[in-house]
């Protein structure tokens, strides 16, 4: 219920209406390249500044117990800057990339001690399929709620809005309720086990930058973790990338913003029995053959985006994105989880976030950028095609039951 409570975000600020109200909206009157390069660089903070405070949450979360408690106390901080656009006015997209930085790390930031609950929520035999069925919620409530903000914005008469601005402020708002009201089974129901006796002591943050070295030392003697990690790194980059810059792509090719709306909901409308086939996929051939499926699947969408010049074909990579996103991002959770010890799934699980915002700091930058200095978006978008690339080529060189023996030998010690 938590995929289904924060994906509201993912969808409608992130993906879907920040993007498209920065453009037109907040930045208004600036070219298509200076607000691209903008926006790429507000996603850029925020996952910088997630990079940060990630060790350190997974640090805390295994030191205390109480990866449920900060993963709540994280959703507060999301919702309330997402409930903040709402007052943002025309031409401030100073503030309003303030709060969405914010916003993003009650995102980013929860999703370090939510993905280390799978550990406590599901027997390691499950946690390609369990993943999976959150993914799937994440796309049925979040796919959900941006349906009706689609329509509010595309009828505001017919909702009691004024305009279409207005329709979008109160989708704002709309993300802030639901994403507070459905993290409410998560207070109510998930127990997550009691922290080992060495993991108490001291909780302050020094101390757990401290304790992020020894991470780091850990990691090392988890190869197959190690490796894996600089996989995902890679291709995440681009995954990431494209979901944050996708409608922003659309909007400098001429596209009409209620086509690149629609085409997002589809991806949603898709996403959710595509995610739960994904966990089947995983569970018959292997998280590793399914990760390699997915990005096959991405560096074709790449080649196709770079070259599209129909409003059509934006409706068609909406749906082949929709068949593997979130196989890429369950069973990437999935394959981690396996090649980790339990007993230190919070500050793993805290790198494992990390790795994935670092990436995120070059691929909008990267798009940014290279669409600035090219004079083309078609190229920007064609340069994430190497981080899928890469992702796939360093995943060759995961051994998987190499690595939960390393995983095993860590926790008989």
């Amino acid at each position: 219920m938590y995929d289904w409570a924060n994906s509201a975000f993912a969808t409608t600020v992130m993906a879907g209406f920040f993007p498209v109200f920065f453009k037109s909206y907040w930045a208004s009157g600036m070219s298509a390249t200076e607000s691209t390069v903008r926006l790429g660089t507000t996603n850029a903070v925020a996952s910088l500044l997630v990079v940060l405070l990630a060790p350190v949450l997974g640090v805390v979360a295994d030191r205390s117990g109480s990866k449920k408690r900060l993963l709540l106390l994280l959703a507060m901080l999301g919702a309330l800057m997402s409930g903040g656009l709402f007052l943002v006015a025309e031409g401030q997209w100073g503030l309003a990339a303030a709060l969405y930085v914010f916003g993003v790390i009650g995102f980013a930031g929860g999703n370090v001690t939510y993905d280390a609950l799978l550990i406590d929520v599901a027997a390691r035999d499950e946690f390609e399929r369990i993943s999976a069925l959150g993914y799937a919620m994440g796309y049925l409530g979040g796919g959900l709620l941006f349906a009706v903000n689609v329509l509010m914005v595309s009828n505001p008469d017919g909702f009691g809005f004024e305009d279409k601005a207005a329709a979008v402020r109160a989708a704002f708002l709309m993300v802030a309720v639901w994403w507070a009201l459905f993290s409410i089974p998560v207070a109510l129901f998930v127990k997550e086990s009691a922290p080992h006796a060495d993991a108490a002591g001291p909780r302050g943050l020094r101390v757990a930058w401290q304790e992020f070295r020894t991470t780091w030392r850990l990691l090392r003697t988890l190869r197959m973790a190690f490796v894996f990690l600089v996989a995902y790194w890679c291709y995440i980059d681009g995954v990431d990338t494209i979901v944050r810059m996708a409608v922003d792509y659309g909007l400098s090719l001429g596209f009409a913003a209620e086509t690149l709306l629609t085409a997002l909901l589809l991806t949603q409308v898709v996403g959710f029995p595509a995610a739960l086939v994904f966990g089947r996929v995983g569970d018959r051939i292997g998280a590793k053959r399914a990760l390699w499926l997915a990005l096959a699947v991405y560096v074709l969408v790449v080649f196709w985006a770079a070259r599209m010049s129909q409003s059509w074909e934006f409706y068609g990579l909406a749906v082949a994105i929709g068949l593997v996103q979130g196989g890429v991002q369950a069973m990437s959770r999935a394959m981690f989880a396996r090649l980790i010890p339990a007993e230190h799934a919070g500050r793993l699980f805290g790198l494992y976030n990390m790795m994935g915002k670092f990436a995120a700091v070059i691929g909008p930058l990267l798009v940014g950028w290279v669409a600035v200095l090219s004079g083309s978006s078609r190229l920007g978008i064609f340069s994430v095609l190497i981080l899928f690339v890469a992702g796939a080529w360093l995943l060759a060189y995961v051994d998987e039951a190499r690595g939960q023996r390393e995983a095993a030998g860590i926790l008989d010690e």
